[in-house]
């Protein structure tokens, strides 16, 4: 069986106002792990990450700046 695990980090918990940051994706096949990966950091732009986001993941604006 074919499974996608999806792991997301976002700015913080708003759906209206906050942005992912960290987007990750992994395919397993009969519950072992492929090479098939995907991982990306996207810059929030104007969002400010909140402070208890931060204190989760560790991702910080100043970070994330240098990506798209």
């Amino acid at each position: 069986m074919r499974m996608l695990i999806l792991d997301t980090e976002t700015s913080g918990l708003d759906p209206e106002n906050d942005r992912i940051i960290e987007l990750a994706c992994l395919e397993l096949i009969d519950n072992v792990a492929t090479e098939n990966k995907f991982h990306r950091y996207y810059n929030p732009g104007n969002i400010v990450i909140s402070y208890q986001a931060e204190e989760i993941h560790g991702l910080n604006n100043s970070f994330l700046s240098k990506f798209p």
